[in-house]
């Protein structure tokens, strides 16, 4: 199940993206993350299996440039493979796409997951070595 984050939420969603790290995240992204859901809570969704919180995904829409972006998705490890990643990204980006002001998606990701990006049509643009962390390049699509 797909919910609406709240703040009761978080330090659960903190403990599961620990369990990412390193293999997904650099441990000093804890702290970017942390500040996504105070700052745009509004835009963040909890994932719940069972009523337990498995992981959760953000989107946002930026007024400069009129794109929206998927930010801060990630599950617990144990419940990959079980389609939760498909259903949050259908989930934001019908309301990324409900917008008529958008003009373009973009993810912010690594060479770990982007094939997961590409199945909903997102196309690489650039890299950057090390971006996130050691041996965590970004892959901007």
């Amino acid at each position: 199940m797909i919910r609406k984050y709240i703040t009761s939420d978080k330090e659960k969603l903190l403990e599961v993206f620990r369990e990412n790290v390193p293999s997904f995240f650099d441990p000093k992204e804890e702290i970017l993350s942390n500040h996504y859901l105070d700052k745009h809570p509004d835009t963040y969704w909890t994932m719940e299996v069972e009523n337990k919180i498995v992981g959760g995904i953000g989107h946002y829409f930026d007024q400069r440039d009129n794109s929206g972006q998927i930010t801060w998705i990630f599950f617990d490890p144990d419940y990959s493979g079980q389609g939760l990643g498909k259903q949050a990204m259908e989930h934001c980006l019908a309301i990324l796409e409900a917008n008529p002001k958008l003009e373009k998606l973009s993810v912010r990701t690594s060479q770990l997951v982007y094939g997961f990006f590409e199945k909903f049509g997102y196309k690489l643009q650039l890299t950057e070595k090390d971006y996130w962390g050691p041996g965590l390049d970004l892959y901007y699509m």
